[in-house]
């Protein structure tokens, strides 16, 4: 199905979306522990998520004062290492920085040079702004514009995060955009009024039964080709 549905900006979420994250944090964990086998390097995948999801929540529920990625991240990769036996500092340094040295997916810049033809194009990430610089320089993104939500001390899916971007592109929620991969940031868009996409990709976060999002994509050129891109 070809559309071309009228928006002002294409907002993007990054880490996920655009970027294999979990990759780089996989190929970090197996850098701490060679000899781990898969099942190991899930089990500390999963504790560096957990414990990233748990912090984040807490700043965005008012029970923790903000701390930027950069700190979460690091807190994360410490609690990683402890979990694996390791106590060497330069080793957990070493597995909070994979978190922004992240591969992009295969589509990513081509499909974003595509929607950024016909599109102002923003990113929007949790990432604080010295590890997104990283992380889109390593990929290879080139954006119209590119926002941090530790501009408002917050994480998404806090609703001023997306008002971020409304704000920032002075324009109504209704002629943006959303494109994310987890079906957690959709929702938190629309809660915001802004329209949204989602982009199928081997991470992530589904949606459910319920979702109802304006598009569905099975990658980030389909949906550049169904937003009429040449």
């Amino acid at each position: 199905m070809t559309a071309h549905p009228d928006f002002d900006a294409i907002v993007f979420d990054v880490l996920g979306t655009m970027v294999d994250e979990p990759g780089g944090i996989r190929r970090g964990i197996r850098a701490l522990v060679p000899d781990l086998d898969d099942d190991g390097t899930e089990a500390l995948l999963r504790t560096w998520y957990r414990h990233v999801e748990e912090q984040q929540r807490e700043i965005t529920e008012g029970r923790r004062p903000y701390a930027d990625s950069t700190v979460v991240d690091l807190e994360a990769a410490a609690r990683v290492a402890a979990e694996a036996g390791v106590e060497d500092e330069d080793a957990v340094r070493a597995l909070a920085g994979s978190g922004r040295r992240l591969d992009p997916w295969p589509d990513s810049a081509p499909a974003l040079g595509r929607i950024a033809s016909r599109f102002p194009v923003v990113g929007l990430s949790n990432a604080g702004h010295a590890p997104l610089t990283r992380v889109n320089t390593h990929a290879g993104l080139r954006w119209h514009q590119v926002l941090s939500a530790e501009d408002v001390r917050a994480y998404k899916p806090a609703p001023e995060v997306y008002r971020l971007a409304i704000t920032t592109t002075g324009r109504a929620p209704e002629r943006l955009l959303m494109v994310a991969t987890h079906a957690w940031d959709l929702r938190g868009a629309q809660a915001v009024g802004m329209r949204t996409a989602y982009v199928e990709r081997p991470v992530g976060d589904p949606p459910r039964a319920e979702d109802s999002f304006d598009l569905t994509a099975r990658s980030l050129d389909h949906l550049a080709t169904i937003l009429g891109t040449e």
